[in-house]
């Protein structure tokens, strides 16, 4: 497989993600956000295992839960945090800087060179999210923006030992993901029922936003997720993570009736042409350690 089709695969699940805003408001009950997160993560866990058919064995028992907690597990109840107590802009704004966090630990973990342009991306990247999602009453909380630079650097960790771990050759990508998705949801299944329980009533809208964020914000967003992780540069699926943001306000602007700013316009074209050069400015390499997967993938797992 090409790496523009990869690209494109591996885009759809931000794209997916930048759904989760509308449907949750519209759809799903209130005061259950890390129920949804939950949902979201353990019955497509278990689908992902019934259908990959194998379950971790040695090291990679120890491997997946880390890499499920930091990819899923501990970011959804920051995530659930920064919104409490942040504005929605000021904590996709945050999100934005994920790019440059992972830039950081690239050179620290994976001994990638930055180059300027991929950092001149990453930068703008984060300006232009800013310009999509913060308004002039954006106020900001030191506790919700602790917890939302929390969540982007557990999420940025996870990605890069993802990177770094890849995957037993013998394991598809979907059975892959459905490691790392139960491991998340088990870690969140008694953090929910602790601090939230579940909604005294679940009508048919809520159960249709279930399943969309199970099935296609989970098992198939994360599959197409974590494999696109282990075949481009690590900074590459940074960069398009920056697509969820504006897909949230599309969404509303388009459906939920809200308002669109010529403001908001310039930082959709700022991330766009962010992502572009972003892509472009990459230059595969091999990691020095020994590679996982099939041969096709093989051929494209870059840093």
């Amino acid at each position: 497989m090409n790496r523009p089709t990869i690209l494109l695969l591996t885009a759809l699940a931000p794209i997916a993600w930048g759904t989760t805003y509308l449907v949750t408001t519209s759809l799903l009950p209130e005061g259950h956000p890390m129920l949804a997160g939950l949902l979201r993560a353990l019955p497509a866990g278990l689908i992902a295992l019934a259908i990959g058919g194998r379950l971790p064995s040695g090291g990679w028992w120890a491997k997946s839960l880390v890499l499920g907690v930091l990819n899923i597990g501990a970011f959804f109840p920051l995530l659930f945090l920064a919104a409490e107590r942040l504005p929605g802009g000021v904590a996709a704004a945050v999100a934005g800087v994920q790019p440059l966090i992972l830039l950081a630990m690239s050179t620290m973990v994976l001994r990638d060179r930055i180059r300027p342009t991929t950092a001149a991306a990453a930068v703008a990247g984060a300006v232009g999210v800013a310009l999509v999602v913060l308004g002039p009453t954006a106020q900001l909380d030191l506790v919700g923006v602790l917890a939302a630079v929390g969540g982007v650097t557990s999420t940025a960790l996870g990605m890069i030992l993802t990177k770094r771990w890849g995957r037993p050759a013998e394991v598809g990508a979907v059975g892959y993901a459905g490691w790392l998705l139960t491991a998340g949801g088990l870690f969140l299944l008694p953090l929910t029922m602790l601090f939230e329980g579940f909604p005294a009533r679940v009508d048919g809208g809520a159960v249709l936003g279930y399943l969309w964020l199970g099935l296609v914000g989970g098992l198939v967003a994360y599959t197409l997720w974590f494999r696109g992780i282990q075949q481009l540069p690590v900074i590459a699926p940074g960069l398009l993570a920056l697509l969820s943001p504006v897909v949230a306000t599309i969404l509303g602007t388009t459906i939920a009736g809200e308002v669109f700013t010529p403001v908001q316009a310039v930082g959709i074209a700022v991330v766009l042409v962010a992502l572009v050069a972003g892509q472009l400015s990459v230059r595969p390499r091999r990691l020095p350690t020994q590679e996982t997967g099939t041969p096709g993938e093989l051929a494209d797992a870059r840093v």
